[in-house]
């Protein structure tokens, strides 16, 4: 479940949100998001570099075992609507994409119990990058 290339990086920010909301979740994959901050690079919002995937961010990515190419925004579990295309943290696939960067790859268990690939191919939105240091 690691990610290929380095390691994750997370803003202080998402950080200290994702922690406190960690502690207040019953949710069953609260332990593998718990997994992935204990092995993230933790930075300050203003330094995060603009190729990572932070909270809010809309991201492109592609499934190399089915090629298909989608985009979400990540959010919290409040403002999740997955027919807007907002998908929680505590989903499968925000977890997985939370801290990698343009360009990385990271295999991803799914429920059904088989592996997927997935590569970040491009972020769309990232509020640090746009100077929006409050969403």
């Amino acid at each position: 479940m690691m990610a290929q290339n380095s390691s994750l990086v997370i803003t202080d920010q998402d950080y200290e949100r994702l922690a406190l909301l960690l502690q207040h979740t019953e949710s069953s994959n609260a332990a593998v998001l718990e997994e992935e901050l204990a092995r993230a690079t933790v930075v300050p919002q203003k330094e995060v570099p603009h190729d990572v995937v932070t909270m809010n961010s809309t991201v492109q990515f592609v499934d190399h075992d089915t090629h298909k190419e989608s985009q979400i925004t990540l959010v919290f579990p409040k403002d999740a609507d997955v027919t807007k295309g907002k998908v929680s943290i505590l989903a499968p696939v925000g977890i997985a994409l939370i801290g990698l960067k343009v360009g990385q790859t990271i295999q991803w268990p799914m429920p059904n119990g088989q592996k997927r690939e997935l590569q970040v191919t491009g972020i769309r939105y990232q509020p640090e990058a746009a100077g929006d240091w409050d969403l």
